[in-house]
C-alpha cells in the first residue's frame, strides 16, 4: 500500500512539473521593423536547426514581413509583434523584405 502511494505521489509530481526544454528549443531571435529598415538587417543561425523569430513592427505604418524562401507572408499592423517558427533550415541564405514598401532594403538569414 505504501509502494502504490508512493506511485500517486511521484506521478503527480512529474505531471505538475513544468515542460523540460528540448535541445531544439531556444529563446526567440529578434527583428525589429523600426525607420524603414530590418535591424539586424543579417541574422546567421544554425543549420539544421528549427528557429523562432520574433518580429516587432515599431514603425507607424502598416508593413508585410514576407519571405518565398522561407514560405511566410505576414502582414503587421504598427507596434505588432508576431512569431514566426521555421523549421530546421538547410545551410544557405533566406531572405526577407518589407513587401509594402518596396524601397525598404532586404534582410536575411544565413544559415551555417
Amino acid at each position: 500500500m505504501l509502494f502504490r502511494l508512493a506511485l500517486v505521489v511521484a506521478a503527480s509530481i512529474l505531471l505538475a512539473a513544468p515542460a523540460i526544454a528540448r535541445p531544439s528549443d531556444s529563446a526567440p531571435i529578434e527583428i525589429q521593423f523600426k525607420d524603414h529598415r530590418f535591424s539586424p538587417q543579417t541574422l546567421t543561425v544554425p543549420a539544421s536547426r528549427p528557429i523562432v523569430l520574433k518580429v516587432t513592427n515599431a514603425s507607424n505604418e502598416a508593413i508585410e514581413f514576407e519571405s518565398f524562401k522561407l514560405n511566410r507572408e505576414i502582414a503587421m499592423t504598427p507596434g505588432q509583434t508576431v512569431t514566426v517558427r521555421l523549421p530546421a533550415l538547410s545551410p544557405g541564405s533566406y531572405d526577407f523584405y518589407d513587401d509594402f514598401h518596396q524601397d525598404v532594403p532586404e534582410g536575411s538569414i544565413v544559415a551555417k
